[in-house]
């Protein structure tokens, strides 16, 4: 069923009186194609494949329906909502927190990686009707009995691709085939690739096939540039853009959370009104961080994708792709955050030469062209920053009572020789001191034009989508601690790590990198090399990973069993066999073991060797160091 017309109010639809009082009271009147699509079938209890764009209203298009149904009286789970992330299983979870309010004895929990069991397993065992989690953490709890599903209604997959893309499929695959087989599914997602439809055919009884036509998957009243920039010069790039255009507010991606403060603090330095948004922060600071920016406290926001999702603010004029997302999904998801409620909006993408193969294809799908833009030059710079000043004395003069300087004016020009404008000039440049107002040309820095893409890809760049894999045994010390250097990212320093879990326990690189980009928030382009052996898994990171990080993922699960990351060579920090430092329920770091004992287990790790290991496109060995 194709739809793209949706029904006047949602009175017609048959929600219930509570969750129909609630959306009035959030100012919703009439439902978006999705929602006006999706309701009434989720209603009647049939199963519904919904297929729309980021967006356009799929959480109230299940959250609405599910609610109306729910029995606020019934023990046990009645609804499970998986999420790709944990930032999104927040959100999901206050969606239906907000709906449901005037539901008495209603409880939704989000469970996700990263937080401590304790919480999640006391709410859990005071009851709740509806839980909201990651497919990792709702796994775990699923095969440890602290998630039980037996009485459980409905199951929802909320952008199933996305879960495709960060290796949970198998995860999904696994939950969808241990629920109660009279549960309805209702699956939405941006897009529909093989192996969702593999999903939606195995698991969903004759479903109501829903797709949301539209006409481009990127709004007209958006304005597309692209600039070709050297990585050295990014931030001076940043800053000239900052400097010329004309924003109001502006949203700036980057891909790790690290980014986002080191990005700020970098602005902050440069005069700019910037802050970091990222996964690191509670809710709190975080509405608190976009109630800000939306009172005009402050311009600028850097963050991530997976925090920005579901922002919309709409002051921002601008949003500035500093680093290029991953795939075409995430770029129109976050050009989308500008150029809302009818305003115009500027959408600006820095690439470099070997990305442009990534920005050819987001042309195409989104059937609209970027244009190339020139960079401003030191001209254009100093020309705006005169011209701001000027309106700064304009707005000083005729907004600020200004008798007592000009008293203390009238009283120099008096006792001197100076004439007024000489003394005007004086202050102006105690404002700006020896940095002074205007701009000069280095010569390390040039003055650089785009010339525009031109063709040529590198083609190996998507190795990590398909990680390689070593079929061998292996001890702890015969693992080379030499990383492979990222092809598409050959300055960042990479670092080998080593993880308690292997082929035995049926780990795949789906898995790791599942994991890492969804506990971590780390591109899938920032993992290396992964190869795994019969009871450990060695993965290439970025160097220098914060502790905080390491540890979230010291305590992340992989195939029921966590995954005790560590550098490959430190000691092991844990005793031998499943269970970890503490026992299996445990969440505390690792214990420290005494040398006598690691001593014991290198000698007898020592003798174990890979029996092979797979090759590389290139056709070396993982594992080696490269020739010189």
């Amino acid at each position: 069923m194709t739809q793209t017309n949706s029904p006047q109010r949602f009175d017609d639809l048959g929600l219930s009186a509570e969750v129909l009082q609630a959306v009035q009271e959030s100012g919703y009147e009439q439902p978006s194609p999705i929602q006006a699509a999706s309701i009434p079938p989720i209603l009647a209890g049939e199963d519904v494949l919904g297929q729309a764009q980021t967006g356009t209203g799929k959480t109230a298009a299940f959250a609405l329906p599910i609610l109306s149904n729910l029995d606020a009286h019934a023990k046990g789970v009645q609804v499970l909502v998986l999420t790709p992330t944990r930032e999104l299983a927040i959100q999901v979870a206050e969606a239906f927190q907000t709906y449901a309010r005037h539901i008495k004895g209603f409880h939704v929990l989000p469970i996700y990686g990263g937080q401590s069991y304790d919480i999640q397993l006391k709410q859990l065992k005071r009851g709740v009707q509806v839980v909201v989690g990651t497919p990792g953490r709702v796994m775990d709890h699923m095969r440890r009995k602290t998630l039980k599903l037996d009485h459980l209604r409905t199951l929802v997959l909320d952008e199933a691709d996305e879960m495709l893309r960060m290796g949970f499929i198998d995860d999904v695959d696994w939950i969808l085939s241990h629920t109660p087989k009279d549960r309805q599914i209702a699956l939405f997602s941006a897009t529909m690739p093989k192996q969702v439809k593999k999903v939606a055919v195995n698991h969903l009884h004759q479903p109501v096939d829903i797709k949301i036509e539209t006409k481009t998957t990127t709004a007209k009243n958006i304005n597309q540039r692209y600039w070709m920039v050297s990585g050295l010069k990014k931030l001076d790039a940043l800053t000239r853009v900052l400097e010329v255009e004309d924003f109001d507010g502006v949203l700036i991606f980057v891909r790790t959370k690290m980014a986002t403060e080191e990005l700020a603090e970098k602005l902050q330095a440069r005069g700019f009104s910037a802050e970091a948004l990222n996964g690191d922060m509670v809710q709190k600071q975080r509405e608190r961080l976009v109630s800000k920016l939306k009172s005009g406290a402050i311009d600028i926001l850097i963050g991530t994708d997976v925090v920005a999702r579901g922002l919309d603010v709409e002051r921002i004029s601008h949003v500035i792709n500093y680093d290029i997302p991953y795939d075409i999904e995430s770029y129109v998801h976050r050009i989308g955050r500008t150029g809302r409620a009818g305003r115009s909006g500027e959408a600006i993408l820095f690439i470099t030469k070997r990305e442009q193969r990534m920005l050819r294809m987001i042309e195409k799908a989104t059937k609209q062209p970027i244009q190339a833009m020139n960079m401003p030059s030191v001209d254009d710079i100093n020309v705006n920053r005169m011209q701001r000043f000027k309106n700064q004395i304009s707005e000083t003069l005729a907004a600020k009572d200004l008798s007592i300087y000009q008293q203390l004016v009238d009283e120099f020009e008096s006792e001197t020789d100076y004439d007024p404008n000489q003394i005007a000039a004086a202050l102006a440049y105690m404002i700006h001191g020896d940095k002074g107002l205007l701009l000069t040309e280095s010569k390390s820095e040039g003055h650089e034009r785009n010339k525009g893409v031109k063709t040529g890809f590198n083609h190996d760049a998507d190795r990590v989508k398909s990680p390689r894999r070593s079929r061998g045994n292996t001890g702890h010390d015969d693992i080379d601690p030499t990383p492979v250097p990222l092809l598409e990212h050959p300055e960042i320093q990479m670092e080998r790590f080593q993880l308690s879990v292997g082929r035995e326990q049926g780990v795949k690189p789906s898995n790791i990198v599942g994991m890492i980009c969804n506990e971590a928030e780390l591109d899938r382009e920032y993992i290396g090399q992964i190869d795994i052996y019969d009871q450990i898994t060695t993965v290439d990171l970025p160097a220098d990973m914060p502790k905080e990080i390491m540890n979230i993922l010291w305590n992340a699960r992989l195939c029921g069993r966590k995954s005790e990351i560590k550098k490959v060579g430190a000691a092991s920090g844990r005793p031998k066999g499943p269970k970890g430092p503490k026992g299996e329920h445990d969440n505390d770091k690792p214990s420290k073991r005494k040398s006598k004992d690691r001593k014991s287990e290198k000698d007898k790790s020592a003798k174990r060797k890979p029996r092979s290991k797979a090759k590389r496109k290139d056709g070396k060995k993982p594992g080696r160091k490269p020739k010189k």
